[in-house]
């Protein structure tokens, strides 16, 4: 059905050009918009009929008493998407409206086209941004968010992965970036939205990793001129349920992702995550307690040699100096903490430490 606000843009747009009184009507023959305002509110009879026959209505001097409280002039179906949805009247000799109406009739379908699929588009980005709220806010899902995924056409298979997208860079109106990263997608596998200021969800289903990551490299060359661009992927759920886990995951892949990193995977930072989200004055007290006799050397080399896996002349490679200085420096961390870091259990304590100081 055409508003009233589309008729009486129709109405002035049309009538700049023509110089002619036009009229809109609703498929009862109801006139929404009209350049004789005393008009608007009337039930058209011709316009009513053309509604119902679905076929233009010229009226003339012959056949005006047959139209009760109607004009001469012409009166033309509407169509959207092969649906009648309104009636578009030019009054005037109908003899001077041969050359016009055809043409007022295809303008008139091709404004309502552009506004009803604008509005169109804007109904779903509401819809998206609502349901991503529904499947990540952690409670139980209403039976509306089926309803909504399905007026949606989302494809329900799992698994369900979350992406998040933050930039400083964020156009103000994203709604042309978002289109064309969901283009990088199945359409019906995909929801892309604006979740927060500078950030966009995407939640996927139907997903699988090698073709995840094809994909996200093809979606940071979006980004090319924009450095500050980084994803968090979340955890891949097995149900809508799990989507509120896979968001917060990826809220964490992002938190505590590598800096200079475009794309973190919760995968990668699952330890300290699973750390920090804990961190409490117990746990500051115990990377104080375990770390609290090494200098920053001593720190360092930790981190190196479990980054390469314990392995001594890998560590010493990276560290820069004869594996023998590097034995030396981790039997002085065994001397001051009683932790040796070449036994699994001891090196276990230490790490976790390393993590906690790194995350406070």
């Amino acid at each position: 059905m055409i508003t009233k606000k589309l008729a009486e843009e129709i109405v002035e747009q049309t009538m700049v050009r023509l110089n002619r009184n036009l009229n809109v009507m609703d498929t009862n023959g109801m006139i929404l918009a009209s350049g004789d305002r005393e008009r608007i509110d009337r039930i058209h009879e011709g316009a009513a009929h053309v509604a119902k026959t679905k076929e233009t209505l010229w009226i003339t001097d012959e056949n005006i008493a047959d139209w009760h409280g109607t004009k001469p002039g012409v009166n033309m179906p509407i169509h959207y998407k092969d649906r009648l949805i309104g009636v578009i009247g030019i009054t005037g000799n109908p003899e001077d409206l041969n050359d016009i109406a055809t043409l007022v009739q295809l303008t008139t379908e091709m404004m309502v086209h552009q506004a009803l699929i604008t509005s169109e588009s804007e109904w779903k980005r509401k819809i998206k941004e609502l349901v991503f709220e529904e499947l990540t806010d952690g409670g139980p899902l209403s039976p509306i968010v089926a309803d909504r995924l399905a007026l949606l056409e989302f494809k329900l298979k799992e698994p369900y992965v979350t992406l998040l997208v933050k930039t400083t860079n964020l156009p103000a109106s994203p709604y042309r970036l978002i289109e064309t990263m969901e283009d990088q997608f199945e359409r019906q596998s995909v929801l892309i939205g604006h979740s927060q200021l500078n950030e966009l969800f995407i939640v996927l289903s139907d997903v699988r990793q090698p073709i995840l990551e094809r994909k996200l490299d093809t979606m940071l060359s979006l980004f090319h001129k924009d450095s500050s661009v980084q994803i968090g992927v979340g955890l891949p759920v097995n149900n809508l349920e799990g989507i509120a886990h896979s968001y917060e995951t990826a809220k964490y892949a992002l938190q505590y992702g590598h800096s200079k990193l475009r794309i973190n995977f919760y995968d990668d930072v699952e330890l300290i995550a699973l750390l920090k989200s804990g961190a409490s004055p117990l746990s500051e007290r115990f990377s104080n307690r375990i770390l609290a006799s090494l200098n920053t050397q001593l720190i360092e080399t930790l981190e190196v040699f479990f980054e390469h896996d314990q392995v001594i002349g890998v560590a010493a490679d990276a560290l820069e100096i004869h594996r023998h200085t590097l034995t030396y420096r981790l039997k002085k961390v065994k001397e001051l903490t009683s932790l040796d870091p070449t036994r699994f259990r001891d090196a276990v304590t230490l790490q976790i430490a390393l993590l906690l100081r790194n995350a406070q």
